[in-house]
């Protein structure tokens, strides 16, 4: 999932240039990401407020999550994302074993039925566009729409993500940044 981050790439915006609110956004979220996306201000809180609707308010249970989250992020090659999901992962108990399946296997079989439904979902999103009906169906029976409809955003929403972090070639924070 390396990637050679040489030229070209998309600058990170000086800090001094940005806007107050948009500078404000890009201080509280000290991420790369931000700063990257600080080169579109009138996007710039609008995807703040998102990924906070999906990490923080959803009702989608935080574990579950993630296993999609780390499937999105190792289909789409995206190292930042699974890096930064990798530590939130296992806050979640998300295993070592388990993280390890969602790394290697093509399609995931070895997690719970659960697990590898989530997987599931995570690939043909990432994949196809399109949710299977026979995926759809499964998911809807076992999470209801709201669950359902929340796990396809949350999916949707990282593998734009990591389109956005890959395209402009986002490097992972050092300890110094």
């Amino acid at each position: 999932m390396k990637r050679d981050y040489m030229c070209p790439r998309i600058p990170y915006p000086e800090m001094e240039s940005l806007s107050p609110e948009v500078r404000a956004v890009v201080e509280a979220f000290p991420m790369n990401v931000m700063h990257m996306a600080a080169n579109a201000p009138a996007s710039t809180k609008a995807l703040v407020d998102l990924a906070q609707s999906i990490l923080f308010y959803s009702s989608f249970d935080p574990r579950k999550r993630e296993i999609a989250v780390l499937r999105v992020a190792h289909v789409t090659h995206s190292a930042y994302e699974w890096t930064h999901h990798v530590s939130l992962a296992k806050g979640y108990n998300v295993s070592d074993k388990e993280i390890e399946i969602i790394s290697t296997e093509d399609p995931v079989i070895s997690l719970d039925e659960e697990g590898n439904l989530l997987c599931r979902v995570a690939d043909e999103i990432s994949r196809d566009v399109r949710l299977s009906d026979e995926a759809l169906a499964q998911i809807l029976k076992r999470y209801g729409a709201q669950g359902a409809t929340e796990l396809i955003l949350c999916v949707s929403y990282f593998n734009s993500l990591s389109r956005f972090l890959e395209s402009t070639r986002v490097e992972l924070e050092t300890p110094h940044s």
